[in-house]
């Protein structure tokens, strides 16, 4: 007799939603689009953390060199630049493409990683419907495998349990795996398309020689207001007195 973790293992009906789930998907999109996904899959978990406020810092720092050495002194500094897409947007700059074509070439890899990443949470979400329709068969399956034998009465509890396994197996992937996943893959495109418009200011910003602190503040305020943070500036409050008549 199963008993424990035994109770919630059963390949058939793991074969039935998890097959069914890939079948389901791989008829409702094209199969390249569903091979893209599973490399996202494995993309959004295994791609480093980003530190947007250090982004900021290394375009200071940029723009710097750039201020006092010229646009082609940066060219000197693109090996320690770990960012792939300020690296190129960096090298197109230093290479003397004009603003207009830099910005064209860079906006359309935003838009591709931002169509790469509808297409993932859409199926993934699709899935996350797909699995427990799935669940539903295998347990509607299992019911009639017992129901067209009742001759053995003491059969039906452990036949109805495996019928249920199904249901339960489509609710965990939906619930754990594929749902979870297209709110994954929304907060990373959003994240990733936060950094990528920093830079395209930032470059903006380094290509016309500005004030690198000036540009600091403004992409600095530009992130605080997208996380609804409040900008503190530095030294507001540092030896100030209250007014009189004021507590």
């Amino acid at each position: 007799m199963n008993s424990g973790l035994d109770l919630f293992i059963n390949i058939p009906s793991a074969m039935i939603v998890l097959g069914g789930t890939l079948a389901a998907t791989l008829i409702a999109f094209p199969i390249n689009e569903v091979m893209k996904v599973m490399g996202l899959f494995l993309r959004v978990f295994m791609v480093k953390k980003s530190d947007q406020y250090q982004l900021i810092e290394s375009m200071v720092n940029i723009c710097n060199v750039a201020r006092k050495g010229g646009v082609l002194a940066i060219e000197s500094k693109l090996k320690d630049i770990d960012n792939d897409f300020l690296k190129k947007g960096l090298e197109l700059t230093v290479d003397g493409k004009d603003e207009a074509t830099v910005n064209a070439l860079l906006k359309r890899e935003v838009k591709q990683l931002q169509n790469a990443h509808k297409d993932g949470w859409e199926i993934f979400n699709q899935m996350g419907a797909f699995a427990p329709a799935f669940g539903m068969v295998g347990t509607l399956i299992g019911l009639i495998q017992m129901l067209s034998d009742l001759s053995d009465v003491s059969s039906v509890g452990p036949k109805m349990a495996i019928a249920l396994i199904t249901t339960f197996y489509g609710a965990v992937l939906a619930n754990l795996i594929f749902i979870p996943m297209t709110v994954k893959l929304k907060r990373r495109s959003a994240t990733e398309s936060l950094e990528m418009q920093l830079i395209l200011e930032g470059l903006g910003f380094i290509r016309k020689g500005v004030n690198p602190r000036f540009m600091q503040d403004v992409l600095e305020n530009y992130l605080d207001t997208y996380h609804g943070k409040a900008k503190e500036k530095k030294g507001d409050d540092k030896g100030k007195k209250p007014a009189k008549g004021k507590k």
